[in-house]
């Protein structure tokens, strides 16, 4: 396993503002899998720019995180896989978003129009820059700028999707297709939603089929299903940016989203791991380990 050392957060003042971690598995030349694992929402740091401006407490907006998804995935660089994770907080600039994708709502001066979305998620609160947090609290006391969030999508979005490129390109050149699997988590109450009879464990995202091969999540939900787990697909969660934009099986790049339920490893009112978050790490690293091992030749030709 070989760090980025210049984007590792953990080395200090050199990587002070650093976007994300990013863990390679072998030598850029020669990754040892196909698999790339990214965890877009994990990030713990809220810079003061933003918590300056907001109108709850860190706590209040830390309920937006995918908590510990980055612990949950770190063992797969021991079995092949390149990892890279999110450094700065969802609340901050949301990774799996279209990086203009902003609510013009919360800006004090008026957007360009390749900034004004109305997507569905903007009209939730829940844009690159995100309005609300759970239960629609609002994040924010005072209008932002747009020169603020241009800073944060240059400081945050742009380096992290280079990266991921980057990592992608690597794998292909290396094994003639690149498989991205995007990790997060779900409230336990989307968890409930998602199911008539008991909630879900994790749902499983490919947008109806279009962005990776059916044999990825046949693969992983056969895996996890073996683990204990109840797994479905799509509902309520199909993908996002990440799995839609890097996700172009012609192209033999695949992309697979994967949401956790949280109330499996985490107390979600103190944001605390549970006794629960041993067993799911460990499931994870089965998962990884089969999935790392097993034959995806058949990817170079679909």
């Amino acid at each position: 396993m070989r760090a980025m050392n210049a984007i590792d957060p953990r080395n200090g003042a050199a990587a002070a503002h650093a976007a994300f971690e990013l863990r390679r598995a072998g030598p850029e030349s020669a990754p040892p899998t196909p698999f790339v694992f990214a965890s877009p929402h994990s990030g713990r740091h809220y810079p003061d720019d933003m918590m300056s401006a907001a109108a709850l407490d860190a706590l209040s907006i830390r309920r937006s995180e995918d908590a510990f998804v980055d612990d949950l995935i770190r063992a797969a660089t021991d079995h092949g896989v390149a990892v890279i994770t999110a450094r700065y907080a969802r609340a901050y600039m949301d990774l799996n978003r279209e990086p203009f994708e902003l609510d013009a709502s919360m800006f004090a001066d008026e957007l360009p129009a390749f900034a004004r979305a109305r997507t569905a998620r903007v009209a939730a609160g829940l844009g690159a820059i995100a309005r609300v947090v759970s239960e629609g609290q609002e994040i924010y006391s005072r209008k932002l700028t747009f020169a603020e969030a241009r800073k944060r999508i240059e400081d945050a979005h742009r380096p992290y999707h280079l990266a991921l490129r980057g990592l992608i390109a690597e794998a292909q050149a290396a094994h003639g297709f690149a498989i991205l699997v995007d990790w997060h988590s779900m409230p336990a109450a989307a968890a409930k939603a998602a199911s008539r009879e008991r909630p879900c464990d994790i749902v499983l995202g490919d947008r109806y089929g279009a962005a990776c091969a059916g044999v990825l999540p046949a693969r992983v939900e056969r895996e996890l299903e073996a683990l204990g787990y109840r797994v479905t697909r799509n509902t309520p969660y199909a993908g996002g940016y990440t799995t839609e934009h890097y996700g172009q099986p012609q192209r033999r790049a695949h992309a697979l989203q994967i949401e956790i339920n949280r109330g499996l490893y985490l107390d979600e009112a103190t944001l605390k791991p549970t006794s629960g978050f041993e067993r799911l790490r460990g499931d994870i690293e089965t998962l990884t380990a089969s999935l790392a091992a097993a034959d995806w030749s058949a990817l170079r030709t679909n």
